[in-house]
């Protein structure tokens, strides 16, 4: 009996999600952050990785914040690693679905417009700072963030990034 039970108990296991960055489609797009930092940057988003397993484990687990979102008219999020997800005070599913613009306090958004304009058209921009509002209403200045283009394997235009590890709580 008890093997039946250890049976039902890894048929159980079989049916969880896999987490967040062993999902295949979560692999793909921490290559595509990546190999397009890489290529417009000319440096690693982060080392000592071999396989894009571990790229994807190690981008999720940063302590520094990467986001992106999509190529949408009002883009959506589709990327936070679990540094941008407590920062925003979000779960993965309220990330995927949020539109990118509600990350920046309405008074910001204009500026956060013009800055993602830019970065469209030079590829990336670096040193950019803003205000940041979480989703509980606590608003935090990121500095020295990068912005960058991306593009997937097929070369068609899939979103940005950004990336930042400096940002002060303000009151």
């Amino acid at each position: 009996m008890t093997n039946n039970n250890s049976n039902q108990s890894l048929s159980d296991l079989a049916d969880l999600p896999l987490p967040i960055w062993q999902q295949p489609e979560i692999i793909r797009w921490s290559q595509i952050l990546a190999n397009n930092y890489r290529q417009l940057l000319s440096k690693e988003l982060i080392d000592s990785v071999d396989t894009p397993e571990q790229l994807s484990a190690a981008l999720f687990h940063a302590s520094f914040v990467i986001v992106s979102h999509g190529t949408q008219a009002d883009p959506i999020l589709s990327y936070g690693n679990k540094t941008a997800l407590q920062l925003w005070s979000m779960s993965w599913e309220e990330l995927i679905k949020t539109p990118s613009r509600l990350t920046a306090e309405p008074a910001s958004r204009e500026t956060r417009a013009l800055m993602l304009e830019q970065a469209a058209k030079q590829g990336y921009i670096s040193n950019y700072q803003g205000i940041r509002i979480s989703s509980r209403g606590q608003k935090f200045l990121i500095e020295q963030a990068i912005i960058w283009n991306l593009t997937d394997e097929f070369g068609q235009k899939c979103g940005q990034a950004a990336t930042f590890s400096n940002w002060k709580w303000l009151k």
